[in-house]
């Protein structure tokens, strides 16, 4: 089987001769002629070791996999059984894409092969129609190439404080939430909120989100960060211009077949009655469960569920998304201390800044990428901005500066 490699035709390929569009035997002829040539050199190249893809050494690693999944003592050490089946389970699904795509680009080849030599408009139109939507997914399929670490495939728990700016910080905590739960709707991604804490005029001081969704801890690590907002406050009887903070963070929603070992003695677990807006929200019980993780000085937190059992469940399982996190920052801090790009999270050292007056802009510090339609932004259309972060990560072209300006 033959193989596309959006590495070597590229998005940017692709644009190009999309943009071209058929309409013309010359414009049909060059696109067939590109596809042709990119697609034989893509099928060599992608399948063989250490290709793009490396199509064939993925599908030996499956095979390998389930060779030992077939053995009578496979599940003695079940940690490395969960791991291989993980492994097997996750380079299934990269082939899989791989080959759809695949189909894709066989199917609209020989739609133009029908088109050119029969002359055929409903064929010509329907290939049009099917390269238009190849570009999207030859884009996903570039992006997807990027999320490479151990956690990158798993959802994501995401957090959210209101930082220095008074009621305005509270306020854009709230937006900031607002933009994270749209973002997960265009996506198709499921979201639940698992703990809010209001703020007393208006906002909330903070908010955890569970996010369910293939690499969603993937996309969601770049937005790690500081986030200032400048705009005229609704609050200020004077409508002056106020400038406000929020931090967010992300660790993966990690499942049991990663081991974190929790002693019950390093743990402080307190009940409380679950805050809300008062009336039908309001719970009565104790139902709202913290964990105190002593040694860490991790705390967490979560009352979305009635049942304390099931919010002590949650609760337990967010420490040890936690507690994995922070051993995997422990040890890349010590193999990656002389990474320029590494930031803390502190006030000062923003990522992203938004802002809505004098000017309306939305621009990414590390990045440099930048928009002015910060209503579409704001809606949750950001994913642009998670893969420019991605490719210049990998690039190694994060600009590690501070934002200047507003």
């Amino acid at each position: 089987m033959y193989g596309v490699t959006p590495g070597r035709l590229g998005c940017g390929g692709l644009q190009g001769l999309l943009k071209a569009g058929l309409r013309g035997r010359d414009s049909r002829r060059a696109w067939h002629r590109t596809l042709l040539i990119e697609r034989g050199r893509s099928g060599r190249e992608s399948t063989r070791s250490g290709g793009i893809f490396d199509v064939e050494s993925k599908r030996a690693r499956v095979a390998d996999l389930e060779h030992q999944a077939g053995f009578a003592e496979f599940w003695t050490d079940a940690a490395k059984a969960r791991e291989i089946l993980r492994e097997k389970t996750t380079l299934e699904r990269v082939l899989n894409r791989f080959e759809a795509l695949d189909r894709q680009i066989s199917d609209a080849e020989t739609l133009l092969e029908l088109a050119e030599e029969l002359h055929d408009a409903d064929s010509e139109r329907e290939a049009g129609v099917m390269l238009t939507t190849l570009d999207p997914l030859l884009k996903e399929h570039e992006v997807r190439r990027l999320l490479a670490d151990e956690a990158d495939e798993a959802g994501a728990v995401l957090e959210i404080n209101s930082g220095a700016g008074g009621t305005d910080a509270a306020d854009w905590a709230d937006m900031l939430k607002r933009m994270y739960l749209r973002w997960a709707d265009r996506r198709g991604f499921k979201a639940t909120i698992v703990d809010e804490q209001p703020n007393e005029d208006a906002g909330i001081k903070s908010c955890t989100i569970e996010i369910e969704g293939d690499y969603a801890y993937g996309y969601l690590k770049g937005e790690i960060g500081v986030h200032r907002l400048v705009r005229i406050s609704p609050f200020d009887a004077n409508a002056r211009r106020q400038t406000a903070f929020a931090s967010v963070g992300a660790y993966p929603d990690i499942d049991d077949t990663i081991e974190v070992k929790i002693d019950d003695k390093d743990l402080e677990i307190q009940t409380m009655r679950s805050g809300g807006a008062g009336g039908q929200h309001v719970n009565m019980t104790d139902s709202a469960v913290r964990i105190i993780h002593h040694p860490s000085g991790i705390v967490v937190k979560c009352q979305q569920e009635r049942s304390q059992l099931k919010n002590k469940a949650s609760a337990m399982k967010m420490l040890r998304a936690k507690l994995y996190q922070q051993e995997v920052e422990r040890r890349q801090a010590l193999t990656d201390t002389a990474n320029s790009q590494k930031k803390k999270i502190e006030w000062g050292s923003q990522i992203r800044s938004y802002v809505l007056n004098p000017y309306r802009m939305v621009k990414d510090v590390r990045t440099r990428m930048e928009t002015g339609d910060t209503d579409r932004f704001l809606d949750g259309d950001i994913q642009g901005f998670m893969d420019a972060f991605l490719a210049a990560r990998s690039a190694g072209t994060l600009d590690s500066g501070e934002a200047g300006g507003e």
